[in-house]
């Protein structure tokens, strides 16, 4: 039977959306009196919204898109298993098939110390998971004052009590009595601000030394763990220098202190490898991990525990006071096979390591010749752009004053010619899906050309240069 029920209208969407639906980030009053983009389809890289313009999605939804939109593999995957057992929990010692499946091939697709996963529905949730696996690790092996976790300022961890306590964003933190006692904090590894005189491989020592000093300032019998994004994503697609991660890594090795990789944005071939860890060359104990799982087709999340931890849990914990409903759902369990298969069919991370991540990285070099491009950066498939005033004496390019907003005139400039690319105050980001051809980065360059001219026309006519 054919509905008879009329279409709405872009406004009429727009309207109920304003009378029902609150949107994560976003200032309520001011989204109802512009209306919300209404999205439709998706097919590939492309996005058609209500009115049917097509836009090519450099973002690949929020960073998880990973093999492209309208994939039949996982739509078929879902749907069997929406047939055969759309849900049962993990609960009282019971497991599914796809959930017990799923397990096996993470253990197998992630670096070689990880055999054992712990599932949530989404990457927050699997650092909330973090928060208590470590502190629990440490409590079984009888040292409970080693609860303090170190995070970095401007990381993003999710946005649950325990994540965006874990994150660095001030904007968070001052909402909700954040961070959450045990959490602290230091500065980023992001050359452009903090750099100051220093090269990038120098600075880079100089920024992971910060951890030492916190570590010795709160106490390394206090310290319990270390957190990062290996590319710091929603902070604005920040790749630190390669000297960083390493010491890093010795840094933690000398004190004790475990060593967690969030791998929310950078896993499954974003970096071109299998996850950031492996690009930067860490050897994590814990793994969390969401969005590129599932490719977002359905949520998933979950932390990889290392054979260090594991072994401790397993052999000496008793009980683990935690777990969500939806830990190990048999539906996104089907999907997150389908799409690692597919990654692994269509050799994805091979590809993004291989030719496109190094074609987008040559792209980018000829972007960072326009004239408000200041720094140009890659890693993989993903990239930032950070735009800033040129001294036309050849000195150091200097920013936009900050009422200005350069970055969402820029992104408003993107919307209105059918690009999604995000603005990170100055930086404007992008991490598009794993299945870009060469000749879609050239079309997302002239987009993105384009935007940037139109954004300099503005700062012209407006005299902010």
């Amino acid at each position: 039977m054919t509905s008879t029920v009329p279409p709405r209208t872009t406004r009429e969407w727009q309207a109920a959306d304003a009378a029902h639906f609150l949107h994560p980030f976003t200032d309520f009053q001011s989204l109802a009196k512009k209306g919300s983009r209404i999205i439709t389809k998706a097919d590939n890289i492309y996005l058609t919204d209500s009115d049917g313009h097509r836009i090519l999605d450099a973002m690949s939804g929020l960073w998880c898109v990973n093999v492209g939109y309208g994939q039949q593999a996982l739509i078929d995957a879902a749907t069997r298993q929406l047939k055969e057992l759309p849900f049962y929990n993990a609960f009282f010692q019971t497991a599914t098939p796809p959930a017990i499946e799923l397990a096996e091939l993470l253990s197998e697709v992630t670096p070689p110390q990880f055999s054992r996963v712990f599932f949530s529905g989404s990457g927050s949730e699997g650092n909330d998971t973090v928060v208590r696996m470590v502190r629990r690790y440490w409590d079984i092996l009888g040292h409970p004052q080693r609860s303090v976790i170190i995070s970095r300022n401007n990381a993003y961890h999710g946005s649950t009590m325990a994540g965006a306590s874990l994150g660095g964003m001030s904007g968070m933190h001052a909402q909700g009595g954040l961070p959450i006692p045990g959490i602290e904090h230091i500065e980023q590894p992001y050359w452009f601000a903090n750099g100051g005189d220093l090269g990038r491989d120098e600075f880079g020592r100089v920024a992971a030394g910060w951890l030492e000093q916190k570590i010795l300032a709160v106490g390394p019998d206090k310290v319990a763990a270390f957190i990062g994004e290996p590319v710091q994503g929603a902070g604005g697609v920040i790749v630190p220098p390669d000297t960083y991660w390493p010491e890093i890594q010795r840094i933690c090795d000398k004190y004790g202190v475990l060593l967690v990789s969030d791998e929310v944005i950078c896993g499954f071939g974003r970096t071109g490898h299998w996850f950031g860890c492996e690009r930067f060359g860490t050897r994590p104990d814990l793994m969390t991990f969401a969005k590129g799982v599932t490719s977002g087709y359905v949520p998933l999340g979950g932390v990889m525990v290392g054979d260090r931890i594991a072994k401790v849990l397993i052999e000496q914990g008793g009980e683990f006071e935690h777990g969500y409903t939806y830990s190990g759902h048999p539906v996104s369990c089907a999907v997150a096979l389908a799409n690692i298969r597919l990654i692994q069919e269509l050799k994805l991370v091979e590809r993004v390591r291989d030719d496109t991540g190094p074609y987008l990285a040559q792209v980018y070099t000829q972007l960072a010749d326009h004239p408000l491009v200041a720094e140009a950066q890659t890693c993989g498939l993903m990239g930032a752009l950070l735009l800033a005033r040129r001294d036309a004496k050849g000195g150091r390019a200097r920013p936009f004053a900050p009422e200005v907003g350069i970055g969402m005139v820029c992104r408003g400039h993107c919307f209105a010619n059918g690009l999604i690319m995000r603005a990170v105050g100055d930086r404007m980001i992008i991490a598009p899906p794993l299945v870009m051809t060469r000749a879609q980065i050239d079309e997302m360059a002239a987009l993105i050309r384009r935007c940037l001219d139109l954004t300099l026309a503005d700062c012209h006519r407006n005299g902010w240069l």
